[in-house]
This record gives structure tokens, sequence and C-alpha cells, in this order.
């Protein structure tokens, strides 16, 4: 079974047990976290999908960790003007880890 949720403007897959990384949640470590845009479950034999979200689905997680990602480097020029400039990013990150996906009962017992 596995489900697309939408998060922090961004779609993930996740199927249980998945650890993702996404854009910063305002929660601590250990703390269980409720993904309600859910946009897609399949369990193997249905399909459903959700116009946009399916309603009734949630998938669960947990925090394992506050993060920042690795940096990444922009850097601006302008050939023959001397223009350079160079800046870095670092990105704050939330690690979740998926622990179960619950479907609405009105879409398995279709």
């Amino acid at each position: 079974m596995f489900a697309i949720v939408k998060t922090g403007g961004k779609q993930y897959r996740v199927t249980e047990n998945n650890i993702i990384r996404v854009e910063k949640l305002d929660v601590e470590a250990g703390a269980k976290v409720s993904l309600d845009q859910v946009l897609m479950i399949c369990d193997g034999k249905k399909t459903t999908v959700g116009l946009p979200l399916v309603k009734g689905a949630i998938v669960e997680a947990t925090v394992l960790e506050q993060m920042r990602d690795r940096k990444i480097i922009v850097f601006k020029k302008k050939r023959r003007q001397n223009y350079r400039r160079k800046k870095g990013h670092r990105q704050h990150l939330t690690v979740l880890k998926i622990i179960k996906i619950v479907a609405a009962k009105s879409q398995t017992e279709e």
C-alpha cells in the first residue's frame, strides 16, 4: 500500500516504514504528526484518487529529527561587468518515519 501526500508545497510517495525528509514542520523530535493532505491511495488492487484530496484519509508519521540540508551555493555573475555575488543556503528539514496509512472507511468498503 502506498499514498501520495502533499506537505510543504511538495508531493511525496510514501509507504509504511518509509523515512522521508520534508520541509520544516513546527514539531519536536519524537512527536507524532498526521498528514491529512492525501492526494492518492493505492492498496495494490484498488486506486483511489482524490478530487483534489481523498476524504478521510490520513498518513500518520513520527518525527525522527529536525535537521539542515547540505549547503548549496548561489552564484550570480554578469560578464564583463565585474559583478559577482556568492551566497550559501541551507534548507531546514524535518525527518519523518511513516507509521501507517489510514484510508477512509467508505473508500475501503466500496
